[in-house]
């Protein structure tokens, strides 16, 4: 039995591209903003997730000590822009199927090797794979956009007053999390392609008794 390098690509891309967006969902850099007012936030900087938004003060701290402070987003707040919530139902989402495109790779890369199901049901399921592979890529391109779009435009965030941070920074920028989601992005979407793009990945002879 020989198993396509195609399907053993797309199995590695899409086990790399899942462990990124796992990564982009936990990281709370996905906009950097810059502020004015540093009375509470000493360093001038806030880091806004989809979970929460955090900064450093060093307020009822000892001297030479800072403390990062972090507001998690609990339940639905009308006040917090709805591409937060989006993304966070889109990333849970994504996480998910992609888990599923990995199963179900791992499962025709098994049979496929073993010899112990026919080459049209484990086709099957390498298109199952590739199918939940470019449904999540598509997930995180959906949050990644849309976050990259909020960055460029310096749109507001009406956050609740007891979070301590203005509505508008004087500037914002792309966090680490958004290039981490492009590259989960462009990982998935190939993943899936490579595993849609043959239709028999194994060849077998027939078995005679």
């Amino acid at each position: 039995v020989s198993t396509s390098h195609l399907h053993l690509a797309a199995f590695a891309l899409g086990t790399v591209g899942w462990i990124l967006c796992t990564a982009s969902m936990g990281t709370v850099e996905w906009r950097v903003w810059h502020v004015d007012n540093t009375t509470i936030i000493s360093s001038g900087i806030a880091w806004v997730g989809i979970w929460k938004v955090c900064f450093i003060s060093y307020l009822h701290i000892s001297p030479g000590y800072k403390e990062q402070f972090c507001h998690k987003f609990s339940g639905y707040d009308p006040s917090i822009p709805y591409e937060i919530y989006a993304a966070q139902g889109l990333l849970l989402i994504a996480m998910f199927t992609g888990l599923l495109g990995l199963t179900a790779t791992v499962f025709a890369l098994r049979n496929a090797d073993l010899r112990i199901t026919h080459k049209i049901v484990i086709t099957r399921f390498f298109l199952l794979g590739g199918f939940f592979y470019i449904f999540a890529g598509l997930c995180v391109l959906v949050t990644v956009s849309w976050n990259f779009y909020s960055v460029m435009h310096n749109q507001s965030i009406a956050f609740p007053p007891d979070y301590h941070l203005p509505s508008r920074p004087a500037s914002q920028e792309a966090g680490a999390a958004i290039p981490i989601g492009i590259v989960a992005v462009i990982l998935l979407l190939l993943s899936g392609t490579f595993s849609l793009s043959n239709r028999f990945p194994v060849t077998t002879d027939a078995i005679t008794k």
